[in-house]
């Protein structure tokens, strides 16, 4: 009974975190600072962070459904902005950063397998891993180590990532209320669901590269 209780109250408590949480991110999407933590957050993303700027994009756009759009766009911009960084880390700093951080997530082993598959489908594993959960660090980071095409890297990112956030924003445009009923009842699932992605994105990408 003393375990069951125990359970109960802790449930209670990471609720009430999680709920605190979700309204902390609300009134941040009304503050001034809101679009400069949300593509802070989308530049990091795409060179080193490992969270997803969709843990304030979801419920800022929520907050302002009106505003979406220009947070997809800010997403957008700040991610092709941190891929040209992950890129230059590959290029310019493969060595010490570049290297230190592929070796973090557990893919410098594979680096000759990701060399092949540039070499033959590298526009197509820009794209494809663009929109998957698969962290977008490791796409840059390796487009750099590789010297792929600059320009057409660039051309790829924007059109990957925008179609990411934008296809999202969408979606809260359209179905906002629904989408923000559920989350306030079920904020924890959905910061569950989000750590499973990141996991499972890293998990994924060790397949895949």
């Amino acid at each position: 009974m003393l375990t069951l209780c125990t359970c109960i109250d802790a449930q209670r408590v990471a609720f009430y975190m999680f709920k605190r949480l979700y309204h902390w991110t609300l009134l941040l999407a009304e503050s001034p600072r809101a679009t400069w933590a949300l593509g802070a957050i989308a530049f990091a993303e795409s060179s080193f962070f490992p969270v997803p700027p969709d843990v304030i994009l979801v419920p800022m756009s929520l907050a302002r459904p009106k505003r979406a759009w220009f947070y997809a766009g800010i997403c957008t911009i700040a991610s092709v902005l941190g891929g040209i960084l992950g890129y230059g880390i590959g290029l310019l700093l493969w060595d010490t950063l570049g290297h230190w951080l592929i070796d973090l997530y557990g893919y410098a082993s594979r680096m000759d397998t990701v060399k092949a598959g540039y070499d033959k489908w590298g526009w197509l594993f820009i794209l494809v891993k663009g929109l998957t959960p698969i962290p977008f660090k490791l796409v840059t980071i390796v487009s750099g180590v590789l010297e792929y095409n600059f320009a057409l890297f660039v051309g790829l990112s924007l059109l990957t990532r925008g179609a990411r956030f934008f296809i999202l924003a969408g979606l809260l445009h359209k179905f906002g209320e629904p989408i923000k009923a559920l989350l306030e009842r079920h904020f924890a699932t959905f910061m569950i669901l989000v750590v499973v992605t990141i996991v499972g994105g890293f998990w994924l990408a060790g397949k895949m590269f």
